[in-house]
């Protein structure tokens, strides 16, 4: 894949992770975090928000998508996007964990699975768009 090509991909996968986590954040997982860490809680930062979106969105191209597209496998997508999210989602939370007073242990596993399926999620439809309109 070209750096254009990726580039264009790049461009169609934060949509898809925007939409995803917006659901879960938005709607799903409101009252959990607020019922857990709700000491913690304060209003969203937006721009440190937008940044980890960004990032973290280039991680799943380079780490899950493009490797998947080289070997023409939404499988190898998908897997590698949960381990990918996985390995992330739990440096956070389980350094949350050990450094953060009071944080919750049931916190730290509804956060990495949640972690796990939303990388391998957005994995796989990024796949699925680079192979239907990039490659």
């Amino acid at each position: 894949m070209t750096f254009l090509q990726a580039f264009y991909l790049y461009l169609m996968t934060i949509p898809a992770f925007f939409i995803i986590d917006m659901i879960w954040l938005g709607t799903l997982a409101t009252k959990f975090y607020q019922s857990q860490i709700g000491f913690l809680l304060g209003p969203v930062n937006w721009v440190a928000a937008i940044v980890f979106y960004l990032i973290y969105i280039v991680g799943i191209i380079i780490f899950a998508v493009n490797p998947a597209l080289e070997a023409g496998s939404l499988g190898k997508a998908i897997m590698l996007g949960a381990l990918f999210g996985f390995f992330a989602y739990a440096t956070y939370d389980f350094t949350n964990l050990a450094t953060i007073k009071d944080w919750p242990v049931l916190v730290t596993v509804v956060d990495i699975i949640w972690g796990t399926i939303l990388t391998s999620s957005v994995a796989g439809v990024s796949y699925y768009l680079g192979k239907t309109f990039i490659l």
